[in-house]
């Protein structure tokens, strides 16, 4: 299962796709943090905080992270080097688990290099550190949380098909339905529970929740068990081929 992720990980690194996916990351989130004039720039709003790049980078991953597991499951499919992953001494949970991995380890390097933001703006405070540094964390760890949602989403649509462009585009979709398409749901002229129930199905309130600082267990359990949900749905469609 190691093996496999490193795999991954290092077949993402060995063409040019990798290391493209990461940097427009960087220079999108960075273009807005400290570049492109408004509100949302550090510098003109003259405030020291990181809440353009928590705002930004979820709509960046919406799309980057799609890119990330198109190739996942559908390459191996169209190679026809499906069939020599179940050669290998690996359950069909295992294979998707490692590719998951890999998937959000590739999302955390990607995140990495944000930390000299945090730097920039911790420096950039008046006095030097004044900032809420709890917040900043909170929010890291809902922008992982929140890329891994995408990542399993996006291996759940790269099992359907053996088109990575189909692969990419389900995946889209999918995570922007999950991200904010339930809170435009419940939108609508509907009861209180079930306008509460809409919003607690979608990504965003939990984001925005654990983005205050607060790390809170419904949330953590939100976001595990919609992980959990698609890795499922991952593992019986590649099970669906001994039906």
């Amino acid at each position: 299962m190691v093996a496999l992720v490193k795999k991954e990980i290092g077949s993402f690194f060995s063409s040019l796709t990798g290391y493209v996916v990461v940097a427009v990351f960087l220079v999108i989130s960075g273009l807005f943090v400290w570049v492109f004039p408004g509100e949302l720039n550090i510098p003109d709003s003259g405030y020291a905080t990181l809440d353009t790049l928590f705002i930004i980078a979820p709509w960046v991953f919406l799309f980057l992270v799609p890119a990330v597991t198109m190739r996942m499951f559908a390459e191996e499919k169209k190679s026809g080097t499906m069939e020599l992953l179940h050669v290998r001494p690996l359950t069909d949970i295992q294979i998707v688990l490692a590719k998951f991995i890999a998937a959000v380890v590739l999302v955390i390097i990607s995140v990495l290099p944000t930390l000299i933001y945090f730097w920039s703006v911790h420096t950039l405070g008046n006095p030097p550190g004044n900032l809420d540094t709890g917040a900043i964390w909170g929010s890291y760890i809902g922008l992982i949380f929140l890329a891994s949602c995408y990542g399993a989403i996006g291996l759940f649509s790269s099992s359907l098909t053996d088109n990575q462009i189909v692969a990419f585009i389900v995946a889209v979709l999918l995570c922007f339905f999950f991200f904010t398409g339930f809170e435009m749901l419940s939108g609508l002229p509907v009861p209180l529970r079930v306008e509460e129930l809409l919003l607690y199905l979608g990504i965003n309130e939990h984001y925005r929740s654990i983005s205050r600082g607060v790390v809170d267990t419904r949330d953590i359990v939100y976001f595990l068990a919609l992980i959990a949900f698609f890795v499922f749905l991952t593992r019986t469609v590649l099970q669906s081929r001994k039906w």
